[in-house]
């Protein structure tokens, strides 16, 4: 026997988590190295598990599949992302492709696409779920090859990152600076730094954007 693809498993949904990593597991050649309950848990096993690829829910609680692939995609060593999501409309492939998911299945496909999901994200190859349209993938790849803009996101800071995040959760500026102990002035001035550079004139625009680029799922919130 070979060495076997090493697999982290993450979905907030116990019983999905579990009937994943039992297919999974039982394949000879590859083998479940954790499981993660939500977004940053799996990144935090990421760096100490190293797997080969990341089986990631797109909706997750706290920190979304999106997110977590966008912060996957700057580790080095850098896994394989495998997106599982029950949304089929193109705009949400675009959103996992685009943070670096490699492979999208949806949630009511057959076992053994979610297997062959797995197999070509390792060997660096693109996956479709059969029931989503193949133009997709040639449309990434299009806009890929040209001059892409960076994405304001990704020049926030890191606190002003986390800010961004539990605003846009909905914690208030108090709970905010409880949560990172510091002052509710210092909230303000990162809320009003993230605003300009996301160029959103408020909370509702800081919201839509979020939901636009993956850091807020988009059953969280039904604006």
């Amino acid at each position: 026997m070979g060495i076997k693809i090493r697999v982290l498993v993450a979905d907030d949904h116990p019983i999905v988590r579990v009937g994943l990593t039992n297919l999974i597991g039982a394949q000879p050649e590859m083998e479940v190295v954790g499981q993660a309950a939500n977004g940053q848990e799996a990144l935090q096993m990421v760096n100490k598990l190293q797997p080969d690829v990341v089986v990631l829910d797109l909706s997750m609680p706290g920190l979304s599949g999106v997110e977590a692939a966008r912060q996957i995609k700057r580790m080095d060593p850098r896994p394989a992302v495998v997106m599982l999501s029950m949304h089929e409309k193109d705009a949400y492939v675009l959103q996992a492709l685009e943070a670096g998911a490699t492979a999208y299945v949806l949630k009511g496909a057959e076992s053994a696409e979610i297997l062959r999901a797995v197999h070509a994200a390792q060997q660096g190859e693109y996956y479709l779920c059969s029931r989503i349209s193949k133009g997709v993938i040639n449309a990434f790849l299009k806009s890929s090859r040209g001059e892409r803009q960076v994405e304001p996101y990704d020049l926030l800071s890191e606190r002003e990152q986390q800010v961004f995040r539990l605003l846009v959760e909905g914690h208030s500026t108090s709970r905010i600076a409880n949560m990172l102990c510091v002052s509710p002035k210092t909230v303000e001035k990162h809320r009003s730094n993230t605003m300009k550079k996301l160029n959103c004139g408020d909370l509702l625009g800081l919201v839509k954007y979020a939901v636009r680029v993956g850091v807020l799922d988009p059953e969280t919130w039904k604006g």
